[in-house]
């Protein structure tokens, strides 16, 4: 199905074939009608499925018409949980709308907000905030949510996981009753449902549609994933081997604690490996100087805190790199969602450690299969770790008349 088929205009589809666009993916499929129709959304697909073009294309499609924008007013709001991924999406919402008269803007923390308050004063069409720049921009009285006609959440889940739950809520009880609502999500928790019911309680007469284009958070089948078992104090030597031996073309390199992507980028180099690291500690315009040598080739490896598991999108990334497991299975599905993306190919390596084995075991039951394990020459492993339990359960979420482990039949991914 073609992209004019679903109501978009002509300047629209033609910027999105520059940017290499052929074909609508599902989620884009189903949400772009229900939001040109005006309809509530309710909206859970997981990470590198196409969600930001599901919902920017249809706001600009509505948007593209004659209308006096006045100072310090905007039409849409999409409020998402990081820096780089508002920098992202704000550049999305560029590339798609090139051939159209319409104004877009990132506002986030951690620069000066001068030149936000200078850029608003015109008015914006389409905002793309951060939670917590946005109130701090409001308080100012540098914008009104009184024109707002669209408001978006982008990755629901993370913005929980966060703790912006709060924010979320005083920034809803500032815009206006009469508005069209949108929620994007990779997975549907509890406290993301709470979100949506709170989020579309101004139209509760007229119930939000839901799409589900993935009934449980899953990986894409681009991503060839794999783990290797090891020790801690081996991990940096494993990293470098690999990458030498292999001769990885770059790598998104995840790790927990930004003190040990400074301790990681040292190790590297003195090993003859030349990487970079972002983490919270650093500025923004560190940050934004690093992620753009990385997307452009300059840098070949970045290790990363969690801090850009949503944020950074690169088209084409070869693989992504948990060097230390996540705890969490949404956050690993989210991480290696990075490579594999829009169709092509990625894969997606683990380390995973005797201490890892009960986050193992949370991964694989998510995922419903086993991941494939391979051995590298030259690394034996001390402290052995188990062959996964698929349906482990954590001793805090079983109910006290059952055991945390239940052996099942596997699913073994080693073909």
């Amino acid at each position: 199905m073609p992209f004019l088929k679903l109501g978009l205009s002509n300047p629209i589809v033609k910027a999105i074939k520059d940017l290499g666009y052929t074909a609508p993916t599902p989620i884009q499929k189903k949400a772009i009608p229900l939001i040109l129709s005006g309809k509530d959304l309710i909206a859970t697909a997981q990470t590198g499925t196409g969600k930001t073009a599901a919902f920017v294309l249809p706001i600009l499609e509505r948007f593209n018409k004659e209308r006096t924008l006045r100072g310090k007013r905007i039409r849409a709001l999409i409020l998402t949980p990081t820096r780089e991924l508002s920098i992202q999406v704000a550049a999305n919402v560029a590339e798609y709308s090139k051939h159209l008269n319409l104004s877009s803007l990132a506002v986030y923390g951690g620069v000066d907000s001068e030149p936000q308050k200078e850029r608003l004063i015109e008015g914006i069409d389409i905002l793309v905030a951060t939670p917590g720049r946005l109130l701090d921009l409001a308080h100012q009285r540098a914008l009104y949510f009184d024109e707002l006609e669209v408001l978006v959440l982008d990755e629901a889940d993370r913005m929980v996981d966060m703790g912006f739950v709060n924010d979320i809520d005083k920034i809803i009880e500032r815009l206006p009753e009469s508005r069209q609502n949108l929620l994007f999500s990779a997975t549907m928790s509890d406290d993301v449902r709470g979100i949506a019911r709170s989020f579309s309680a101004s139209k509760m007469s007229n119930p939000a549609a839901e799409i589900t284009i993935s009934p449980k958070a899953t990986t894409a089948p681009s991503i060839n994933q794999w783990l290797i078992t090891v020790d801690k104090d081996t991990k940096s030597a494993l990293l470098s081997h690999l990458i030498n031996e292999q001769k990885w073309d770059q790598a998104l390199i995840f790790i927990e604690k930004k003190h040990g992507a400074a301790k990681l980028v040292e190790q590297l180099a003195k090993r003859g490996i030349e990487a970079n690291a972002i983490h919270g500690g650093k500025s923004q315009a560190m940050r934004e100087s690093i992620l753009a040598d990385f997307k452009s080739g300059k840098l070949k490896y970045l290790v990363a805190t969690g801090v850009a598991a949503r944020g950074l999108d690169i088209g084409e990334l070869s693989r992504v790199v948990n060097y230390d497991l996540p705890f969490k299975p949404e956050e690993y599905i989210h991480r290696i969602g990075r490579t594999g993306r829009a169709g092509s190919s990625g894969e997606a390596i683990s380390f995973v450690a005797m201490g890892d084995f009960k986050n193992l075991c949370a991964i694989e039951s998510r995922l419903d299969h086993i991941i494939k394990r391979k051995e590298i020459a030259g690394f034996p492993v001390r402290k052995v770790v188990p062959v996964s339990i698929l349906n482990y359960v954590r001793k805090s979420q079983a109910p006290s008349n059952t055991s945390a482990y239940k052996p099942k039949n596997r699913k073994n991914n080693n073909t």
